[in-house]
């Protein structure tokens, strides 16, 4: 009888052991990570973003985004900067390791400004907590970063000198392989996207307006000395499939309505097709996993003094359709001041925006037609650059 009863135990205890591994694989399966980069240093006073009077850490945060639901699973300190577009993180396809770029670190001789910086760091994303693995020259003002969907080439945009970063992977080190001059320093390089094939780039120029063309031959990137333009001041670039980039033009900061434009990837030659009004200050753009919507964190003036025409006590989260080379508008949403970048889901149903200001990220599910909040999550710092795996 006791014999049979510790049997039963035993394998009752093998089924509740082989029941948890596989709602752990199944969690691991279906996981959602998020990487953000929080920056320590800035803070917005009355539509100035000015140095903090006590500096804190810039921070990496490593975030689960599954079914919606936002929870932070770890931060290690890491050099960060909202100075730049958002895309100033990127993860390895396999979802190993993460870059994050630092533009911009305290002025030593002045700790109330700020001078360019050249930080990438190559963060383990796997390890509890999360830690550096590496810290990386690569130009001043490194901003915008992407990896291939190989895994073997990541391209860094040097606002602040004019150029583009090339660096090989192997496993999770990197090598640097040489820059790319795209323009004197106040051209402004801001991000830089590979094409689905791997065998085009994309860089946005956002100092003198203009969209460079790279070409990708294994380790060998070369630009194509050929320019697009979209509008006033491209700055943060995306694509997601073969057929189309989306670009945000943030204008001169004057109050104007800006826009975002579609790229044509499969035109001979690539070129820009479609341009729209969105509001002010386009700070981010993100298309979704399968191709059929952009949204857009629009400034909307909240990042502006009070005392200004064109301030609004709220920034925008808007979601457009694509529909060939069409945009149309679906959804928007209020979110916060001063707010940078978002990332979609993996099955295009959700979508997260990052807002400086409140030191938040917001979690919205999207059914085709509207954005309704499902989630918080306050961070120490403010969020400045976010992404996912690449779809």
């Amino acid at each position: 009888m006791k014999a049979a009863l510790r049997r039963r135990t035993r394998h009752a205890a093998s089924a509740l052991v082989a029941t948890s591994l596989a709602g752990l694989a199944s969690f691991a399966a279906r996981a959602e990570i998020v990487v953000t980069a929080n920056d320590g240093k800035m803070v917005l006073e009355n539509g100035n973003a000015v140095v903090r009077k006590q500096p804190l850490p810039d921070t990496v945060s490593v975030i689960d985004l599954t079914d919606g639901v936002l929870k932070l699973l770890g931060e290690v300190p890491a050099p960060a900067s909202v100075v730049g577009p958002p895309p100033s993180v990127a993860i390895a396809p396999d979802g190993s390791f993460a870059l994050v770029t630092g533009a911009m670190k305290v002025d030593p001789a002045d700790a109330t400004k700020t001078i360019p910086d050249d930080k990438l760091s190559v963060i383990d994303i796997k390890s509890t907590p999360p830690k550096v693995l590496a810290t990386l020259q690569a130009g001043a003002g490194a901003a915008g970063v992407s990896i291939n969907r190989a895994g073997t080439l990541a391209l860094v945009a040097n606002r602040s000198e004019g150029t583009v970063s090339v660096f090989t992977i192997s496993g999770n080190a990197l090598t640097a392989s040489g820059k790319i001059q795209l323009g004197d320093a106040k051209s402004g390089p801001s991000h830089a996207v590979f094409s689905r094939d791997g065998a085009t780039a994309l860089v946005t120029r956002d100092g003198d307006s203009k969209i460079s063309l790279l070409t990708v031959d294994g380790s060998k990137v070369e630009y194509a000395k050929r320019d697009l333009s979209a509008g006033v001041r491209p700055y943060d670039i995306d694509l997601t499939g073969a057929a189309a980039a989306v670009v945000g033009n943030v204008g001169a900061g004057g109050g104007d309505n800006d826009t975002i434009s579609l790229i044509d990837m499969t035109a001979k030659p690539i070129r820009v097709v479609t341009t729209v009004t969105v509001g002010q200050t386009p700070e981010a753009v993100k298309m979704s996993p399968d191709s059929n919507y952009v949204s857009v964190t629009v400034m909307n003036g909240s990042n502006k003094p009070s005392a200004s025409p064109f301030f609004n006590d709220f920034g925008l989260l808007k979601v457009y359709r694509i529909s060939g080379t069409d945009l149309t508008p679906v959804a928007e949403a209020k979110i916060g001041h001063w707010c940078q970048g978002m990332v979609w889901s993996k099955d295009s149903k959700h979508v997260v925006a990052q807002c400086m200001v409140e030191n938040e990220l917001l979690a919205f599910s999207f059914d085709g037609k509207a954005l309704t909040k499902t989630s918080t999550l306050k961070l120490q710092v403010s969020p400045a650059g976010i992404r996912t795996a690449e779809p």
